[in-house]
């Protein structure tokens, strides 16, 4: 009896053999499958950390061209440009996240490098209609007044009073006005402060 029976689970033994083995094989293939698909997964993770990125940056660059430009001096096509690339960015972003094939990530960071150049460039069309607009509506320099050395070095001092000009100021003084513009360097002779000292070149 215990013969027939040892010889019954030798025999079936034998026969799940294959089976085992198959089922070990499939599982193994299967653990591959799954280290690659773990594989992919992180490639394709990072290359949309990547595009996030430069999503931030095509906004941060949005940003500033926003904050620089006025109400005068904005070019509205350059920057409704700057603002379609943005969104498309955006767009493109989110396809590669739905679809996180490498051939469709690879294709949507090459649209977003051409994106980001175009807006680069109108980026820099922008900011140069702004600085010829500047340049073009600058205020005209002004002239720095020269006062010559050529005045007596003695004389008196004298307080200004209030009604006081500078014409009358060197007539009582018996001095020349110009000589006391140019030894206290007055740049207009209408502004006189009441109690300013001035100094009398040559006055008595």
């Amino acid at each position: 009896m215990l013969k027939n029976i040892s010889a019954l689970f030798l025999g079936t033994g034998l026969f799940l053999a294959p089976f085992v083995t198959s089922t070990l094989h499939a599982q193994q293939n299967i653990a591959v499958d799954l280290a690659n698909l773990r594989q992919e997964l992180v490639l394709a993770q990072q290359r949309l950390g990547e595009l996030a990125l430069r999503v931030e940056q095509l906004e941060r660059d949005n940003e500033t061209l926003r904050q620089k430009t006025t109400a005068a001096a904005r070019d509205a096509a350059s920057t409704a440009y700057v603002n379609e690339s943005v969104s498309e960015s955006n767009r493109l972003l989110r396809a590669a996240i739905t679809q996180s094939k490498s051939d469709t990530l690879q294709q949507v960071a090459t649209q977003m490098e051409k994106l980001a150049n175009q807006t680069n460039a109108a980026i820099d069309s922008l900011a140069k209609s702004i600085n010829q607009r500047r340049t073009a509506t600058a205020a005209p320099s002004v002239s720095v007044p020269v006062f010559p050395d050529s005045f007596p070095k003695e004389g008196t001092t004298y307080v200004v009073q209030k009604g006081d000009t500078l014409s009358s100021i060197a007539q009582k003084n018996g001095a020349k006005m110009q000589d006391i513009v140019n030894a206290n360097k007055i740049a207009d002779p209408t502004k006189l402060q009441v109690g300013q000292t001035l100094f009398i070149p040559g006055g008595k």
